[in-house]
């Protein structure tokens, strides 16, 4: 049998095209792509990009599912379920024994705690706010005019720290032109922005309750630095999938 996820994100999608055989699933190809001014075109981008890539056509495929918050505007998707049961299935499918996700992506930021059986148990989402996002990093990159590839190297060789206070990312960028104006070094700031996205996230899985172990998923798990500081404030190791983005979209597949 062979299944596509698709997963609409407000700032990437993603699609996965599945192939079991002999009781195993195999990723036979992936997409990432900008999502940009039309979910439903995003949408239609990636899964025929991945069908191109996989060699397999549209009558080869058994099921689409749709996911993420575009599922509902995808009209030729079989079924949509929601992103929070998919980012579970995607996850046990690389870490089997994962109690405890994390996922940052463009837009929004989520924890989800697994049960005994990989299953959803309970979650709590950031969707109303940038802070906390991958969307914070960025305005917060261009502000210092550094790049985020770089954060990682600037956190790692950066001792010491400046707290930023504010939690609105409107005002945590003043506070940075701020801080510029006053002569504070952009690799302190460059630091404490990236426990303060952290910390975010942290009061996050302590309200939900911290069950090891622990998965990190979204695009802001390619950070390092935020992934490090995650680890340091958490005391523990996190798990991180090869490609992190595409956990949702082939939690879909898998489910479809």
């Amino acid at each position: 049998m062979i299944t596509c996820g698709i997963d609409v994100g407000s700032v990437s999608s993603e699609a996965v095209v599945l192939d079991r055989s002999d009781e195993k699933f195999n990723i036979s190809a992936y997409v990432i792509a900008p999502t940009g001014g039309d979910s439903q075109e995003a949408a239609r981008n990636v899964f025929e990009e991945a069908l191109a890539r996989s060699g397999f056509s549209r009558q080869d495929i058994g099921s689409i599912v749709a996911t993420g918050y575009g599922r509902l505007n995808i009209p030729f998707a079989t079924k949509n379920i929601t992103e929070i049961s998919c980012h579970a299935r995607g996850v046990i499918n690389f870490f089997p024994d994962t109690k405890t996700v994390i996922d940052i992506g463009g837009q929004d930021s989520k924890v989800i705690k697994l049960d005994s059986k990989g299953s959803p148990a309970d979650f709590l989402m950031n969707d109303k706010c940038a802070a906390g996002t991958g969307r914070f990093l960025e305005v917060m990159a261009k502000a210092l005019d550094i790049k985020l590839t770089d954060f990682a190297f600037i956190f790692n060789s950066t001792r010491e720290k400046v707290d930023i206070s504010s939690t609105c990312t409107v005002f945590a960028e003043s506070e940075i032109v701020s801080l510029i104006g006053h002569g504070i070094e952009k690799n302190r700031i460059v630091k404490g922005l990236v426990y303060s996205i952290t910390d975010r996230i942290v009061s996050m899985v302590e309200r939900i309750g911290l069950e090891e172990p622990v998965c990190m998923t979204g695009g802001v798990a390619k950070n390092a630095a935020v992934l490090k500081a995650l680890e340091e404030r958490l005391k523990l190791k996190i798990s991180v999938p090869a490609e992190p983005q595409i956990t949702g979209a082939l939690g879909a597949a898998l489910l479809g």
